[in-house]
């Protein structure tokens, strides 16, 4: 089923905003002191002719609430396919590849590896071939397309691109390095917030894509959470604009990651589970929103680090409380940053809080998953595993939910077949 999406309304308090409302980010409910409050996208069933492209922005375009946006603000539809045209072409530029459907396949050797039948099996859903090396660059994509049509309609603060403000990100990893792609495409001004644990190799990457580094460790007087991500904050209460991958920040990061969702959809069709690494959660959240709207009835499987699992503790206080139905309003309840200070071997799923949560429990109850929390043993064995029996070059991130499917083979049947994504390179 295809959809196209009709206006926003806010998961946890209902308020609807308009799509022709420019630089909306966030509900306007959502506060300094508040930010129990993430927009998502309203959606209707709608035939639509999908593009005849490689690139899933163009493919899928109809179905991305950027070209509503664009339409509803008065952009034609041949000024709009152009602007995500040349700026996929801008970003091949810098990133020496445009967007482009990955491949989805099954690991015939780590199938095999992990006693499954032929009949069943692992797949996975290789990112680390996409722009900037992981899935991030999608969802920041729609972020600058949005951006880019308020930009040509006449809809921003700024009337010259030498009057831009500066983007803004907080991140430890792949979405600072796909962030800053996407913003040197443009010779957009970009600053990126990382934790002092950042690795040597990714501040050098982010230094050769000319972007404003700025190291940010804990304050004594900063509240419970992610350092990181007060510090941006504060610099886009001071004018710059969110240019992350948490949905609670910028609603159009979740609009790019549903091309994943959509993809697998139409490549794989019949899969029994689907094990999704999530830190922030932007990525199973959107993965799930449009895999399953696309007819998709795999039983979703979050996979957390045991060094730091916000979201599987607020899936066990979600079922303590007996799953409601509202799930927005368990917030406060069940999601709070983690206490101790985050630690794994698979570094980049280690937010604080995963920001992108409410749809992730939704999508877990009503497929009958589950959060899981894989050993550190597990990590570091999938990632071994990823190495020795396919040849992909994937992180420790970006193969960490394949440390799920370690926790629970042994509830697993062999003629079961499972989905991973891979998604980031070794660095």
């Amino acid at each position: 089923m295809s959809t196209r999406v009709t206006g926003m309304s806010c998961s946890v308090c209902g308020v609807q905003v308009s799509l022709v409302v420019p630089m909306q980010w966030v509900c306007p409910r959502a506060t300094s002191a508040d930010r129990h409050h993430v927009l998502g996208f309203d959606v209707v069933a709608a035939d639509v002719d999908n593009f005849s492209s490689e690139n899933p922005f163009l493919f899928f375009r109809e179905q991305l609430a950027v070209d509503a946006f664009g339409a509803a603000i008065g952009l034609s539809e041949a000024t709009r396919i152009d602007i995500i045209a040349s700026l996929d072409a801008a970003v091949a530029g810098v990133a020496g590849t445009g967007f482009r459907k990955t491949p989805l396949a099954r690991a015939d050797e780590l199938s095999d590896a992990l006693g499954f039948a032929p009949s069943g099996g692992v797949w996975v859903k290789d990112e680390t071939h996409n722009v900037a090396g992981s899935h991030k660059a999608r969802h920041l994509f729609t972020e600058l397309v949005y951006l880019l049509m308020a930009e040509r309609a006449g809809l921003t603060p700024w009337s010259q691109e030498s009057d831009r403000p500066p983007l803004a990100i907080a991140s430890c990893g792949n979405a600072a390095i796909a962030a800053s792609t996407l913003a040197r495409a443009l010779q957009w001004p970009i600053a990126v917030h990382v934790p002092v644990t950042a690795q040597e190799s990714m501040l050098k990457a982010l230094y050769a894509l000319d972007a404003d580094v700025r190291i940010c460790p804990r304050r004594d007087n900063d509240p419970p959470g992610d350092p990181c991500v007060w510090r941006f904050r504060e610099l886009v209460q001071q004018g710059a604009l969110p240019f992350g991958v948490q949905g609670t920040e910028n609603v159009w990061c979740l609009d790019g990651g549903r091309t994943l969702g959509w993809e697998i959809a139409e490549q794989m069709p019949q899969i029994d589970r689907v094990f999704m690494q999530v830190g922030g959660g932007a990525f199973a959240s959107t993965f799930a929103s449009s895999f399953y709207s696309s007819g998709g009835s795999a039983r979703l499987h979050a996979v957390q680090t045991e060094g730091c699992a916000p979201l599987v503790r607020a899936w066990q206080r979600f079922v303590e409380l007996g799953e409601p139905r509202h799930i927005g309003a368990t917030w406060s309840d069940v999601m709070w940053p983690w206490e101790q200070t985050p630690v794994s071997f698979a570094d980049g799923i280690l937010d604080d809080e995963t920001y992108d949560w409410i749809d992730i429990v939704g999508h877990m109850r009503s497929s009958q998953g589950g959060a899981i929390r894989a050993t550190e043993s597990n990590i570091v064995r999938a990632h071994h595993m990823a190495h020795e029996f396919t040849d992909i070059d994937v992180s420790p991130t970006g193969s960490s939910g394949l440390a799920g499917v370690l926790e629970i083979r042994d509830e697993l049947d062999a003629d079961e077949k499972v989905l991973v994504v891979f998604s980031g390179q070794s660095r």
